[in-house]
């Protein structure tokens, strides 16, 4: 289907002679093309803040800081998002003309193409214009638009059509994941064998899932292009679900020389969404085929409680990588601290529990607690004796310091 975007945005790019650049609504680039006026301009692909990427030419028009930006980040800011926002391409039904803001940093024009199916914008088409396609006319003014627009118009239909049915089979796909990571057994086997059948060979080899959690499905639409990211917006991502009042899952496939980087780099990504605000990520074991996959989701949630609990583990954690919380999270909700444990968590007594912590994270060893602590050991050996006298325990005892370090731990979660 990529290469059906950059046939269709080639079109336009031929037809109003001008470099054009596809993105989805939430501003990332989809596709782009270079229109060859037998200069040595490249394509401007996302300049200005369309989103921009990696392969978005080089040459061509000033280079102004929001592109820049764009290449670099493969997103615009909000700024400058807003600015062309502002114009309403989120309800326009045809070309829209954008003039350069230098105070923003788009230091071009543009024309907006939005891209639309049944009334829904599914992503706008940019045409990048120095000044060429001033006399261009849109239809904006009442007079009827010049007929390449039109022809433009019909093809930015095309990809609205396009857009629209993977948005469907996105969700399609989100569904059949969720029914597998939390159904009961029966829907999961349903929704195992369907979404083998639609997967095709990749349901069969090695996958890996991320969690973001928690994702917040109540932001307006207009934050984020929607309570559930398209497959678009995730390269890479096979499937995509939300689940309710546990995070969002990212079903990908991972790389031979890098098991982990394709679902860490999609949590990553997804970190960076309005919906994801206080949100930690995690990614389960890659397994083979779809059987274990609801285990890996449990793994994934797992990472990314552990790194609510020990930020040093994150922004994205590995299930393999978060030690002692592999178990921790395995364990059942208590109904609050362990006894022994109970007063030394009382606020006032932090400084305390920090000092216990650090001490048997350092496996007992008074000069390197003493040191991570930035604390003088007489220091560090008074504060034990205090946390010996508030919890009763023996901290010369193995039995005794692995009940205060796990519940010192736990307490985190």
């Amino acid at each position: 289907m990529r290469g059906d975007y950059q046939q269709l945005v080639d079109e336009i790019s031929a037809v109003l002679a001008a470099p054009a650049t596809l993105e989805d609504r939430d501003f990332r680039l989809i596709a782009f093309g270079a229109h060859d006026d037998g200069t040595d301009e490249g394509t401007d692909g996302a300049a200005g803040g369309e989103g921009g990427g990696a392969g978005a030419g080089t040459g061509g028009p000033a280079l102004d800081p929001v592109r820049t930006r764009s290449i670099l980040h493969r997103r615009s800011t909000p700024a400058v998002r807003a600015w062309f926002e502002a114009f309403g391409i989120g309800r326009a039904t045809g070309p829209v003309r954008i003039p350069p803001d230098p105070s923003a940093g788009v230091l071009i024009g543009r024309i907006c193409l939005p891209v639309r199916h049944r009334g829904v914008v599914y992503g706008y088409v940019w045409l990048l214009d120095d000044g060429h396609l001033a006399d261009l006319e849109t239809g904006a003014g009442g007079g009827p638009p010049d007929p390449r627009i039109d022809r433009a118009m019909e093809t930015a239909a095309r990809i609205g059509d396009l857009l629209a049915a993977e948005a469907r089979a996105g969700a399609e796909l989100g569904e059949l994941l969720r029914d597998l990571l939390t159904g009961p057994a029966v829907t999961r086997e349903a929704a195992r064998t369907e979404l083998r059948a639609r997967l095709g060979g990749a349901a069969d080899g090695p996958l890996a899932l991320a969690a973001v959690a928690p994702w917040a499905l109540d932001v307006p639409d207009g934050e984020d292009g929607g309570p559930v990211p398209g497959l678009s917006a995730l390269p890479g991502a096979l499937a995509v679900c939300a689940v309710p009042d546990q995070g969002l899952a990212v079903l990908v496939r991972p790389r031979p020389a890098d098991p982990a980087g394709p679902a860490r780099a999609a949590a990553d990504r997804l970190l960076r969404s309005p919906r994801a605000a206080g949100a930690a990520a995690g990614t389960g074991a890659p397994r083979h085929g779809l059987a274990e996959l609801p285990r890996a989701w449990r793994e994934a949630l797992a990472a990314a409680r552990a790194v609510r609990a020990e930020p040093r583990l994150g922004p994205v954690a590995r299930w393999e990588d978060i030690g002692p919380y592999r178990m921790l999270t395995e364990l059942p909700p208590a109904a609050g601290p362990d006894p022994a444990v109970a007063g030394l968590l009382r606020p006032e007594h932090a400084e305390l529990a920090r000092t216990a912590e650090v001490f048997l994270d350092c496996a007992g060893q008074a000069g390197r607690a003493a040191a991570a602590l930035a604390i003088h050991r007489q220091t560090l050996y008074y504060r034990l004796s205090r946390v010996a006298g508030l919890t009763g325990l023996d901290l010369g005892e193995g039995e005794d310091r692995l009940l205060l370090h796990m519940a010192l731990k736990r307490a985190r979660l």
